[in-house]
């Protein structure tokens, strides 16, 4: 120990690093001391994006619960995730915006169909709750099973779009089976295997063997290897409509 005091390389570099560490911890004093000050306080909260679901009362409820603190020192994350469980929000980002203002981006949820009894699908296949006005086509499925029956609704739509038919109502059964309903009313039992082919032979024979029916078709089981089966209502009535010609392209 006694070699270390006559050591003065050793010794200045020591009392470089007590300096050094003295004057972090007089600067993290100050900091800390400015950052809680009032001036800094949170004065202002804007909302801004597609707020037209969001309302006044419950920025009020968040801005009062959850926003302590100062522009340093509010929990940035608490007040995000407060805004991200309001029912119609998908997605909020938080901005600090100086010297004391918060500001939040909003994304709200686009419905794309109705899912079970009371829930909604936004239109990435995500489950939320919410309510509209309007007509939306109705999904059903497993639990975790919508981003699934979303995208299936989106081939369905685009495949049927050939012969102006729309998915009015698709199910997925627990063993993955599928189950549609048109804007017709016409119901298609389509399995769980071969989906798209079986969806194109469907389309193949819509127009001269099952449009001229009406609506006296009311389901279509296309579970066969290479057909497929229709039920009719009213046989009689129906037999004049399935014989008629279909028209020339």
């Amino acid at each position: 120990m006694s070699d270390l005091w006559h050591n003065a390389p050793a010794l200045n570099r020591i009392c470089d690093l007590l300096f050094a560490a003295a004057a972090l911890m007089v600067f993290y004093g100050a900091v800390r001391y400015a950052i809680v000050q009032p001036v800094f306080a949170i004065q202002e909260l804007s909302v801004v994006g597609a707020t037209e679901r969001i309302q006044r009362v419950q920025v009020e409820a968040i801005a009062k619960r959850d926003i302590h603190g100062t522009f340093f020192t509010f929990d940035i994350v608490k007040v995000r995730n407060s805004f991200e469980r309001l029912p119609w929000v998908r997605r909020a980002d938080v901005r600090r915006q100086w010297p004391n203002g918060i500001e939040v981006v909003i994304e709200t949820q686009q419905p794309l169909a109705r899912w079970g009894k009371g829930e909604l699908v936004n239109v990435q296949g995500d489950v939320f709750e919410g309510a509209v006005d309007g007509k939306l086509p109705q999904f059903h499925g497993p639990d975790g099973a919508s981003r699934e029956v979303t995208m299936q609704y989106e081939r369905l739509k685009d495949a049927l779009a050939a012969v102006g038919r729309q998915p009015v109502e698709v199910r997925m059964s627990p063993r993955g089976a599928w189950q549609v309903v048109l804007d017709n009313d016409l119901k298609l039992e389509m399995g769980r295997e071969h989906v798209a082919a079986r969806v194109e032979r469907f389309l193949a024979a819509y127009t001269h063997a099952i449009a001229p029916l009406g609506h006296y078709a009311d389901y279509v089981d296309l579970r066969y290897a290479n057909g497929f089966a229709v039920r009719v209502r009213d046989l009689d009535k129906a037999k004049p409509n399935a014989t008629r010609p279909a028209p020339r392209a």
